[in-house]
């Protein structure tokens, strides 16, 4: 089985100098243990870089789209972006899961749809892209891929909603109900910035900013799940 280079050329509207670099991240390791003589790698190296290459350029736009956000506010922003859920979610807008090289048994289980083999292979595709022609080359797919949602981030939801998520984990292992309680409001009348935390009794498990209270709130509802399953990970 092979990959049409071209095809994905079209779409990515960009025609590669080095043609290996996308074939290898379109590559799933599984397709490697079953293809003799391949002399290709699989994504996983190009996804390692991809990660810093996109964290970068998300960076970059954030911070010039919000000139008066704080550091916090951009990282929370940027950690929603760059989330598997987002990621896959961009992948299947663009196309590229018929592009996929998969093992017989990463096929027979729906590989091409899975949240984490299309996050890994779209950060491996923007290193390709990187390598090949340059930041200038993987900025401008990451602008098309990502700017229509830094520009509206209340659309980051795409069916996670951390609100719920927070209070079934709570409740699922005794913890009180979250306690939301705003903390600043700042900003101009027409470009306001709240900011949440989150209680669970007296402890604040979680801080979100966001540009209207529902964003705010979810932003915080994240933070607190981060933190709480980091705890939950800790040994005893």
């Amino acid at each position: 089985m092979t990959t049409n280079v071209q095809q994905l050329e079209q779409l990515l509207a960009y025609t590669f100098h080095d043609r290996s670099l996308p074939v290898q991240a379109l590559t799933h390791p599984s397709y490697l243990h079953e293809v003799s003589g391949s002399d290709g790698g699989d994504y996983q190296r190009l996804e390692f870089l991809g990660d810093a290459v996109l964290g970068l350029l998300l960076a970059e736009m954030l911070y010039i789209r919000y000139p008066d956000w704080d550091e916090g506010a951009l990282s929370q922003l940027r950690s929603r972006l760059a989330g598997q859920d987002v990621l896959a979610d961009r992948a299947r807008r663009l196309g590229i899961g018929d592009f996929f090289l998969l093992g017989r048994g990463e096929e027979q289980t729906a590989g091409r749809e899975k949240d984490s083999i299309l996050a890994d292979v779209l950060e491996a595709l923007i290193a390709a892209l990187y390598r090949d022609g340059g930041l200038q080359a993987a900025r401008t797919l990451v602008g098309r891929l990502f700017e229509e949602l830094a520009d509206a981030p209340e659309s980051l939801v795409l069916g996670r909603d951390s609100k719920s998520e927070l209070q079934e984990f709570l409740s699922s292992n005794g913890y009180p109900l979250p306690e939301y309680r705003q903390v600043e409001e700042s900003g101009p009348p027409h470009d306001r910035l709240f900011s949440f935390q989150i209680l669970v009794g007296d402890t604040v498990v979680g801080t979100g900013q966001g540009k209207s209270k529902k964003i705010a709130q979810q932003a915080a509802a994240a933070g607190a799940l981060d933190t709480l399953h980091s705890v939950r990970r800790q040994p005893v």
